[in-house]
């Protein structure tokens, strides 16, 4: 088997980090319409209270070059900030939770971009950072009148990790504590650099470690892994190769790590993907995680079927990255940190319109977005299918909606944040209404022990913990991307909480078998391959086979078989190619021999019959002698198939070379004889009355034969040159595929030698073809002029019919077949013109109409002359038949003298 697909019975599993579910938003691809046009220049959401909360969220992704922000992100975004507004309403109406204390929000866009991001942050440390408002004084002496602004207490956010690490930098130094709903880069454990954040999404550690314990569970002990350029997918995979070093059982090679650049991906990611799959074809790769570029990028190089892949939380349970391409992710494991769907959202959400959820300055996007509509006229564009918004568009109803996954974190961020609030408020202003002194402002550092030591049921009903570094207890949930009856699922194979449960028999693989594929580094090869070393691991090789005509000579190397030999089924050695011939049975043969032996028969039957009727006036008029030479020259034009069709051999070959071209040359040399003489005489008859030279029988005889011995000389000279033998062609039929090469027997007959052969007989054809129609004005009761005319010009027409035929076909794998038949019907049709237009109606005559088989008056060369003459006067007046023919009372047939 070849390395490509031996790929998968190892299991070419490809665990692919590439956009972990801290980390990368995409949005730097197309270009899109700014945040929020057509609106008034907002940045951010305020809503009042006692004590602020800070959000960040990616309500729009990264705009184009020269622009922060992008197009609107629906789900990533509007999604998890209406889930924050959510939370807060549900704390703020809940009696036991802060009672009597209101939280308001400071809401701003990231605009999945982490510079934006930094400058948006600001606004949350504006009131550290202002001066005391006492210090200045108007020009009358009296206070400045200064709107006070809010002070944040507390962040919730962001989406990225890359967004995260670079707020947290600037949060810790204003001791702001930071709680994020998404970001799981393993960096932001590190409690020395990133103390005041905390996360309720595990961090991706955890992840690693699930996933390792996940290929050890199903054997596999040898990875590649594909990461996205930078920290997101390159600690991912770090953490993955640390935590399997530590626990052992699997290994890999630093050569099978890929690293993608995010920005290169639409265009480079098929050849990436080209290469991994090379990689993987030399050693099977549980590989690495993926978006649906990957996927995308498997396909455009053929790859289906050669990888199981293993995805981190950015794919999960999505639909999207496998939407049409469901054989390339078919047997996908991924994981995904356990949630659930919020149903009060999903009703909170549907409820939303634009006249109940004005506090959400985007929303107003959002709706054109999500219906496909506009909500001022001034907005709609002439001839454009976009409609004006109705405001009577329901979420769920007029659009589609599916709830997005960070939900439920965002709302456990809130309470999160709502319950450490709570409890500080209980220890440091017990039996307070509102807020004390204590807690006005609220100190970051205070708060930040109140946050790690929270312990509360989430909104799913799973408990929320930090731990001393402010990360999530790891719980996942373990889908196979199955195919049930042609029906598509993500189905739930395992859960991880610290340790692995993971239902195997419930896995299902590419094509539907239960059977665990492997994944090792290389399997033995099968016969007929070769082993091809991978670079710096002598332990693991590809496969490849020796393909065409090659056979394994040892373990390591291919050799080509013989020109005359082809490799057996496994290419383990080598056997003669078979020989082929034209059969008697073929249908190739059938018909031309058909045609052959009714010619064979119809030649006998009028030989026969002149030979009887040898002494009537109709075989004498014909021209006894020539006639019986014509006669010979169409048998042998018939007899001739039998010998193209036998099989070759020296004395077939020899008879070829003989016969082919010489039953042609006897006929047209006998026609050319006769044609040269009704010319000559007629000729010679405008001039003078004496007769011509060389019109007797003898003379006639004489002429034919010199004609015939040319074409016996030109093949003699051949014989002497080229001596004949069989060849066997091993060049015609040898094909792509070994199996099907054939070697043919055949004469050593090229293409240009056979034009040589029938050269000459072309050229009597031509030549008697212009003595007929020079004589086509002859009397047509006179010695055949008019049949023999007919008979050339039809023969003419079959030969040029032969030619694109026979070296048309000279690249067809059928084409000694196409050309023999063509050749052998070609001379067979040529004899059978020359048979029934000059030999058919005279035996017609003598059989069935033997009244007209009787001489008629002699005329003298002198009558004869006369109507030459006359025919000539004829002619120039006008006064002739339409074909040009004198009248035939003018002569009669003229018995040679």
């Amino acid at each position: 088997m070849s390395g490509g697909s031996f790929c998968m019975e190892r299991l070419s599993f490809c665990f692919l980090l590439s956009a972990w579910s801290w980390g990368w938003v995409p949005g730097g691809g197309a270009a899109a319409k700014p945040k929020g046009q057509g609106y008034p220049h907002m940045n951010s959401i305020r809503i009042d209270g006692d004590i602020t909360l800070g959000g960040l969220f990616p309500v729009h992704g990264r705009g184009a070059e020269g622009k922060a922000c992008g197009e609107l992100k629906k789900e990533k975004g509007i999604h998890r900030l209406e889930a924050m507004l959510f939370a807060l309403d549900r704390i703020n109406n809940d009696p036991d939770l802060l009672p009597n204390i209101t939280l308001g929000a400071r809401i701003l866009d990231t605009c999945s971009r982490d510079t934006h991001a930094l400058e948006q942050s600001l606004t949350f440390v504006q009131a550290l950072i202002e001066k005391d408002s006492t210090e200045v004084r108007c020009v009358n002496g009296g206070p400045p009148i200064i709107t006070k602004p809010e002070r944040v207490v507390g962040v919730i956010g962001a989406s990225g990790s890359s967004v995260s690490i670079m707020v947290a930098n600037i949060l810790r130094l204003f001791k702001i504590p930071q709680i994020s709903y998404a970001s799981t880069a393993p960096d932001l454990s590190d409690n020395s650099r990133y103390d005041f954040f905390s996360r309720v999404v595990p961090s991706d550690t955890y992840q690693a470690q699930a996933m390792v314990d996940i290929v050890k569970a199903l054997k596999w002990n040898y990875v590649s892994t594909l990461a996205s350029e930078g920290s997101y997918g390159e600690s991912g995979v770090e953490a993955f190769i640390q935590k399997s070093r530590e626990d052992g059982g699997v290994c890999g090679d630093a050569s099978e790590q890929a690293v993608l650049p995010w920005a290169s991906i639409p265009t480079s990611m098929g050849h990436e993907a080209a290469a991994l799959s090379l990689r993987c074809q030399r050693a099977p790769a549980p590989v690495a995680s993926l978006c649906r570029r990957v996927l995308e990028a498997a396909k455009r190089a053929n790859q289906t079927g050669h990888f199981i892949w293993m995805g981190s939380d950015s794919w999960g349970s999505k639909i999207s990255p496998v939407l049409h391409l469901e054989e390339v992710a078919e047997g996908s494991v991924t994981i995904l940190p356990k949630r659930v769907s919020v149903r009060g959202f999903d009703r909170y959400f549907s409820s939303r319109t634009l006249d109940n959820n004005r506090r959400n300055i985007w929303f107003a996007e959002f709706w054109e977005e999500n219906f496909h509509c506009k909500l001022s006229r001034h907005a709609l564009k002439k001839g454009s299918s976009i409609k004006k918004c109705t405001n009577r568009e329901r979420i769920g109803q007029d659009s589609s909606y599916e709830q997005e996954g960070k939900v439920q974190f965002v709302i456990d961020a809130v309470y999160a944040m709502g319950h450490a609030l709570h409890n500080m408020h209980k220890n440091l202003c017990p039996g307070k209404v509102g807020l004390c002194s204590r807690m006005d402002p609220v100190d970051g550092v205070e708060l930040l022990k109140y946050i790690r030591n929270v312990n509360f049921s989430g909104i799913a009903g799973t408990p929320v913990t930090f731990n001393e570094n402010g990360d999530a207890p790891g719980r996942y949930d373990i889908y196979q991307y199955q195919i049930r009856n042609s029906t598509p699922e993500y189905k739930v194979i395992g859960q991880w909480t610290d340790h692995l449960h993971l239902k195997v028999e419930s896995m299902l693989w590419p094509g539907g078998g239960s059977q665990l594929p492997s994944s090792i580094c290389s399997l033995p090869c099968k016969p007929g391959e070769r082993k091809k070393l991978v670079k710096g691991i002598p332990c693991c090789w590809h496969c490849e086979r020796c393909d065409g005509y090659q056979y394994q000579l040892d373990e390591f190397h291919c050799k080509r078989c013989h020109f005359n030999e082809r490799p057996n089924e496994n290419h383990t050695s080598c056997t003669p190619i078979p020989i082929i011939k034209l059969e008697w049975s073929s249908p190739w043969a059938v018909v031309p021999v058909f045609i052959a032996i009714v010619g064979i028969i119809a030649t006998l039957f009028v030989v026969i019959t002149f030979v009887r009727y040898n002494d009537t006036p109709i075989v004498k008029a014909s021209g006894r002698e020539l006639s019986y030479v014509l006669l010979t020259g169409i048998f042998l034009c018939y007899a001739t198939t039998f010998l193209m069709i036998a099989e070759p051999d020296l004395s077939t070959c020899s008879l070829r070379r003989i016969f082919l071209g010489l039953g042609m040359s006897i006929s047209y040399a006998a026609l050319l004889t006769k044609t040269n003489r009704i010319y000559r005489i007629f000729e010679q008859g405008k001039k003078s009355v004496s007769a011509p030279r060389f019109i007797s029988p003898a003379s006639q005889l004489v002429i034919t034969f010199s004609l015939i011995s040319l074409q016996l000389m030109g093949v003699c000279i051949w014989f002497i040159v080229d001596p004949s033998h069989s060849v066997i062609d091993y060049e015609d039929q040898r094909t792509t595929n070994p199996h099907f090469a054939r070697g043919i027997l055949k004469c050593d007959i090229s293409d240009l030698s056979l034009i040589c052969l029938l050269g000459y007989s072309m050229l009597l054809m031509v030549t008697c073809t212009v003595y007929a129609i020079k004589t086509r004005g002859v009397p047509e009761t006179f010695n055949e002029a008019k049949p023999i005319g007919f008979t050339m010009y039809t023969t003419c027409i079959v030969w040029l019919a032969f030619i694109p035929i026979f070296f048309g076909t000279s690249q067809s794998a059928e084409k000694m077949y196409i050309q023999t038949t063509t050749l052998t019907i070609s001379v067979s049709l040529s004899a059978s013109v020359s048979l029934g237009m000059l030999y058919m109606p005279k035996v017609y005559i003598i059989l069935f109409h033997p009244e007209q088989n009787v001489p008629k008056r002699k005329r003298s060369l002198k009558a004869v002359v006369t109507a030459a003459t006359m025919s000539n006067k004829f002619s120039q007046k006008g006064g002739f038949r339409p074909n040009g023919e004198a009248k035939s009372e003018l002569c009669e047939n003229l018995e040679t003298q």
